[in-house]
């Protein structure tokens, strides 16, 4: 008499099921006890900037571009794609010829998305590109 097929999936998953109620239990634990046990201070100080153990030095920092963070989400997107190439590139006999497919279309994708980028102007840097944008009259 053999096992049925739901009791060797049970059998060969209990593991993961052991584990996964362990990780549970001890986040849990671990909210349940920083609760009680946690600090609850009010000090004058609690709330200002801490830079080295050394009094604030001046007033706070202005705001960043959102160009700094457009282009560190660009370099990402576009460094992930070489990675993804580089490893294609790697295997490249094993995948044959659909293989190369596949990657020839992911590079299509991401080939428009840079046309797209550039076409919108999200590349462009400085005020005059920003003046051009406001210029420009809504649809």
């Amino acid at each position: 008499m053999g096992l049925s097929a739901v009791e060797a999936i049970i059998g060969a998953g209990w593991p993961f099921l052991v584990f996964a109620v362990l990780a549970i239990a001890l986040a849990a634990a671990m909210i349940a006890v920083a609760a009680p046990l946690g600090q609850r201070h009010r000090d004058l100080t609690t709330g200002t900037r801490y830079e080295s153990g050394l009094p604030a030095a001046g007033s706070l920092p202005r705001r960043f571009s959102i160009e700094f963070y457009e282009i560190a989400v660009f370099f990402v997107v576009f460094d992930l794609e070489a990675v993804f190439i580089f490893a294609w590139a790697v295997a490249l006999r094993p995948a044959g010829w659909r293989g190369y497919l596949e990657a020839l279309t992911f590079i299509v994708v991401l080939l428009a998305g840079l046309v797209y980028l550039w076409r919108l102007g999200a590349l462009d840097w400085g005020t005059s590109s920003r003046l051009r944008r406001r210029r420009r009259p809504e649809p």
